[in-house]
């Protein structure tokens, strides 16, 4: 090991924990992320050490060849798993935990462009010239990659609720949140229920997916505190009702709600300033008033 490979302990482990995240959220398979990751450092140090030394972000060009594997097995026909090592590990079985297994089944269903760029953009929030660089696309390309991918999994969960139900449910989730009430709010999402919260790195919220009912259900009440001058309305959103906050006149966040079996599958929450420009010019300005 040669200067540029001087790296802290605590380094190298969330580096190497970031790189099982990455490889496990697009392959769904601990094995076959495990196997992804090793390889990565197999090429890292078949680097000269002096090309090593010129790699500016490290993490980065690890980030890069992992997401590049994943998409070559993505792309496979038959796509099997990969054996584990010789030692059997696995990857931390946290990772296993906090990712949902409906939503990586979910993930089965996108082409290998529209998950690699949904799980970089919404699970790792990447730059979008980070993402444009791994998927080896134009960041425009990207964008709509991701974008379709967010509407195919909407669609997948909330296909077979009824409109009304899905209505009726949007409607106890707003007033489970107005009235602070957790284990209301819990008791309507699905246990593995995913929350992901879109800030574009404009403003300071949640940069990960939060899973679970309890988690979630924190999430939101932390986010919607009451305060004098916000107020929390079912709305339209995405076609189906949905949940618009405002801080006095601004619309602060819209939050898309997709339904399975009667409970909250997936929540969307958007606060990205960019994304709610339209919110806030297309629309008449609301009254503001305070919740109850």
């Amino acid at each position: 090991m040669g200067h540029a490979d001087a790296v802290p302990v605590a380094e190298l482990l969330d580096e190497r924990r970031h790189l099982l995240e990455v490889t496990y959220w697009m392959l769904g398979d601990p094995s076959e992320a495990e196997a992804v990751v090793a390889e990565t450092y197999r090429r890292w140090f078949g680097l000269s050490e002096a090309r090593r030394g010129r790699i500016a972000a490290p993490r980065y060009w690890l980030a890069k060849t992992a997401g590049a594997i994943c998409l070559g097995l993505l792309a496979r026909p038959c796509r099997g798993a990969t054996e584990k090592d010789a030692a059997g590990h696995r990857p931390n079985a946290m990772v296993e935990e906090e990712v949902s297994r409906v939503l990586l089944n979910a993930l089965d269903s996108l082409s290998p462009a529209e998950r690699a760029a949904f799980v970089l953009n919404d699970v790792f929030g990447m730059a979008s010239d980070a993402v444009a660089d791994i998927v080896g696309r134009p960041e425009s390309e990207c964008a709509e990659l991701a974008d379709r991918a967010r509407r195919s999994l909407r669609g997948r969960r909330s296909r077979a609720t009824p409109p009304e139900g899905h209505d009726l449910l949007a409607r106890s989730v707003r007033q489970a949140c107005v009235d602070e009430d957790a284990e209301l709010l819990e008791s309507l999402l699905c246990p593995d229920v995913t929350a992901f919260f879109d800030g574009g790195g404009k403003v300071r919220a949640l940069s990960r997916p939060v899973h679970g009912s309890r988690q979630v259900a924190h999430s939101l009440l932390t986010l919607l505190a009451r305060h004098p001058r916000t107020a929390l309305a079912t709305h339209p959103v995405n076609g189906r009702t949905g949940l618009i906050a405002r801080y006095g006149r601004q619309v602060a966040a819209v939050i898309s709600l997709d339904v399975a079996e009667h409970r909250v599958a997936q929540v969307w929450v958007v606060l990205n300033p960019d994304k709610l420009r339209s919110w806030n010019q297309d629309q008449p300005p609301g009254p503001g008033r305070p919740r109850r």
